[in-house]
């Protein structure tokens, strides 16, 4: 086994590392209060060439794979996942979507505007009657000559304010129900019809851009039908697969700086007359937390190591979305309670970061449907049926 990583990726990481050193830790505080990612960070982003790391170079991206996909969200969620969150769901499940299902000249039209980050891409998938059971969906798409005619609505959509493509999932067969029945679209910003709703103000995250997406009567050519008609479901699954190992290597981001902020301070701190990092409770805490990393780090690049080498993996996807975001939320909270009030305070990063963290454990798929995809995964050679 070999677990080094290539010259290229060990040059991408310091690439991101000080992008994200100099371009996006000085104003992740303002981007939280102000609750805006600026655009003049968001064309930097494109400029540099991280809104398209893991897509082949002649689509406009890096080519660098999943692993260079993780690199980036373990770098960038180390220091802001607000900018994380832009990220992921604008490479990560937005155009991954166009790029899994979607046809050759899709790809060509589309992909070089959103890998360089031209256009921002957004998944639409949430409705208010369909998140945890996504195949509940009730957008609607029918068939009018050589158009799609989509009716419905989209909630809790990352990107949706500031979005230029929008990839869609609506039923044009609910007959067929969700498997058969659902399909995706590609829906362009400036369509009659497509506009953007309430703008949702979010307890973290909230540099991050999230909207209902209103569909009144969009028309949509049958071309940009992604993939086949009826399999939008199958790939919307798919592309949350990896959607979910991109919040895994953020997530890993954020134990790297809670364990860091950690035993900085616990050195540095005097209580009574010592270190607080040479009492027990601090040292278990700080142990416990740097475990947690080593796991999470092997987890997310293995998996990663799957994906680049066409390996099956939605149960080790879940499993990264599962324990990367609950360890998040263990460590950071470990480090609040390290630093204590000034851990609470808005003035030091810890408070912004416990706050973000949250919602690691509910979008992408809530952890309780995590459970789900791994335990099908289990039990399947043995006949259990494990969804609902």
């Amino acid at each position: 086994m070999d677990f080094t990583f290539s010259k290229e990726h060990q040059l991408f990481r310091q690439t991101v590392h000080e992008f994200a050193e100099q371009e996006i830790k000085p104003l992740a505080q303002k981007v939280d209060k102000d609750e805006s990612l600026a655009t003049e960070t968001i064309r930097k982003l494109g400029d540099a060439g991280l809104l398209g790391v893991p897509f082949p170079q002649k689509y406009g991206g890096a080519g660098l794979g999943e692993t260079g996909y993780c690199i980036l969200m373990e770098e960038i969620g180390r220091v802001c996942t607000s900018t994380a969150t832009l990220i992921g769901a604008h490479v990560g499940i937005g155009t991954l979507a166009i790029y899994m299902g979607g046809t050759e000249a899709q790809k060509m039209r589309y992909m070089p505007d959103l890998c360089t980050g031209r256009k921002i891409a957004s998944f639409c998938l949430t409705e208010p009657g369909a998140g945890s059971d996504a195949a509940a969906i009730r957008t609607s798409a029918i068939r009018d000559g050589h158009n799609y005619i989509i009716t419905g609505s989209k909630i809790y959509i990352t990107n949706g304010p500031i979005a230029s493509t929008f990839s869609v999932m609506a039923m044009t067969d609910p007959a067929l129900g969700a498997r058969g029945g659902a399909t995706a679209f590609i829906v362009e910003k400036g369509t009659p019809g497509l506009s953007v709703g309430k703008i949702e103000h979010k307890m973290g995250i909230r540099g991050s851009a999230t909207s209902e997406i209103v569909f009144d009567e969009v028309c949509v050519p049958t071309e940009n039908v992604i993939g086949q008609v009826g399999a939008g479901f199958v790939t919307f699954m798919q592309t949350l697969d990896s959607g979910r190992l991109g919040l895994g290597a953020a997530s890993l981001g954020g134990i790297r700086t809670a364990l860091e902020y950690m035993a900085q301070y616990a050195a540095g701190r005097q209580q009574f007359g010592k270190p607080i990092g040479e009492k027990q409770s601090i040292q278990w805490m700080i142990a416990e937390t740097a475990a947690d990393l080593d796991l999470l780090y092997s987890l997310v690049y293995r998996t990663a190591w799957m994906v680049d080498t066409g390996q099956a993996y939605s149960r080790e996807a879940a499993a990264c979305k599962l324990f990367g975001s609950t360890a998040a939320s263990r460590a950071i909270d470990r480090a609040l309670q390290v630093h204590g009030a000034l851990g609470y305070s808005r003035d030091f990063p810890l408070e912004r970061m416990w706050r973000d963290a949250r919602i690691g454990e509910i979008f992408e798929g809530t952890n309780e449907v995590q459970h789900y995809v791994i335990a099908e995964e289990v039990l399947k050679p043995y006949g259990v049926r494990v969804r609902p």
